[in-house]
């Protein structure tokens, strides 16, 4: 098969890493790639939302199957684009409808969802320019910290939590009335705050049958003890030591199934991976968001952990036989840990020099902000820039290796965090 992945990050590195190893690929793209992934096969300098040049680069390449990694191009609705052409409707697409995609797409539309079938999340109600004052008094029933996110995508940017009550009424009107967040916070979900443990669960689904994926916990705090500015992620752990069997199964049972179930309810076509950011609340989940593709930086710890043939499952996504499939895991711990450019989340400089990549050891590396220069050096080229990943007996095992070579590594403003699973001991 001719696989094409469509992003630039560690989850497409970590995808392409995987599907390399398959003996039903013949060749492997990614779009737009980095240092990483041109080492899996070639890179096609091509945007992964340019859906015009995707097709006539698929139609070229002769493509059986398109892996989409980012969020963008499946709420824009590249789905629904391959299978009203002709040309391209016959083509595996690994990603839900434009319509399912807005489970990630609408934060209202998600909770309306959620409300609809019984699945347990926060209580919330979503205003906009109209009812402001009305958001202001919904404010007043609740107890802070006070949670405000934009409807739309906002870059992993919108949500914000509050402790006081004045500043997030501020928040509030900077977010509708000056647009804070550009068109995705024209309208606000406000929502009660959830106390526990967050943690990510995967699936992936034909539409109608589903494997659930190794469970992951990410760390979203550029500080240590979760402090400071939300990120892309710091790094992942896989498995999460208190998602055992029967927190696992009242997950099952109270959150995927209704998804599934109410996806085919309501007529939205999903065949892809769906994301569950859950929080453990004394013992039960409850729904905080949904993504409608792999996560990252969790893909980094859960893919290495399949074994198996991940092209195959995909395979049977498109063939809607994936219940035929077996999958099966690696009961081992990994650790992902992320090394950063210095500024991030804010601003930092790119192009700097990579060294130390050959140096390490008994680890993977899969590559984020890189690229190759025009000396054949590999420099960095985004905010997060490796992660270092390693399988461990324990947890405490894997993240001593992933930090014995993320020491080995090294460009000029690195910074990673080192904290990361004290949450879990």
């Amino acid at each position: 098969m001719n696989v094409l992945i469509l992003g630039s990050g560690g989850r497409e590195h970590a995808i392409a890493w995987k599907l390399s190893k398959s003996p039903l690929l013949t060749k492997l793209y990614t779009a737009p790639g980095n240092a990483g992934t041109h080492d899996l096969g070639e890179n096609i300098k091509i945007g992964s939302d340019d859906f015009n040049a995707i097709k006539d680069f698929v139609i070229t390449a002769n493509i059986n199957m398109v892996i989409v990694g980012p969020e963008i191009p499946l709420v824009d609705g590249i789905y629904d684009y391959f299978q009203q052409d002709e040309k391209l409707i016959n083509i595996t697409v690994i990603g839900p409808s434009k319509k399912a995609a807005l489970l990630e797409g609408s934060k209202d539309f998600a909770k309306e969802f959620m409300e609809k079938f019984n699945i347990p999340t926060a209580r919330y109600k979503t205003f906009d320019n109209t009812n402001l004052s009305q958001a202001h008094e919904f404010l007043k029933t609740l107890n802070p910290p006070y949670v405000l996110k934009a409807d739309g995508l906002a870059a992993g940017k919108g949500v914000l939590i509050i402790d006081s009550f004045e500043e997030a009424i501020h928040q509030l009107d900077e977010m509708i009335e000056k647009s804070k967040f550009g068109e995705a916070s024209r309208k606000v979900v406000i929502e009660e705050f959830l106390q526990g443990i967050e943690l990510s669960v995967f699936v992936l689904t034909d539409g109608d049958s589903y494997k659930i994926l190794p469970s992951a916990k990410d760390y979203k705090r550029i500080g240590e003890g979760d402090t400071g500015l939300n990120t892309g992620g710091m790094g992942s752990i896989s498995s999460v030591p208190f998602a055992d069997k029967a927190f696992m199964e009242k997950v099952e049972q109270r959150i995927i199934i209704p998804t599934i179930e109410g996806l085919k309810k309501e007529e939205l076509v999903y065949k892809g991976f769906i994301f569950f950011g859950l929080m453990n609340m004394n013992g039960d989940p409850y729904v905080i968001e949904y993504n409608v593709r792999m996560g990252d930086p969790e893909a980094e710890s859960v893919i290495p952990r399949i074994k198996t043939d991940l092209l195959d499952l995909f395979k049977g996504v498109g063939e809607q036989n994936l219940n035929e499939k077996n999958l099966e895991t690696n009961p081992r711990y990994t650790a992902a840990v992320f090394l950063v450019s210095g500024g991030y989340p804010g601003s930092y400089e790119k192009g700097k020099i990579i060294s130390g990549l050959n140096e390490t050891k008994d680890s993977m590396l899969f590559h984020a902000g890189t690229k190759i220069n025009e000396d054949s050096a590999i420099v960095t080229n985004g905010g997060r820039v490796i992660a270092i990943s390693s399988f461990g007996d324990t947890m405490e095992e894997a993240l001593e290796l992933s930090y014995k070579n993320a020491k080995l590594i090294d460009f000029e403003g690195k910074y990673y965090r080192k904290d990361l699973g004290m949450d879990l001991v």
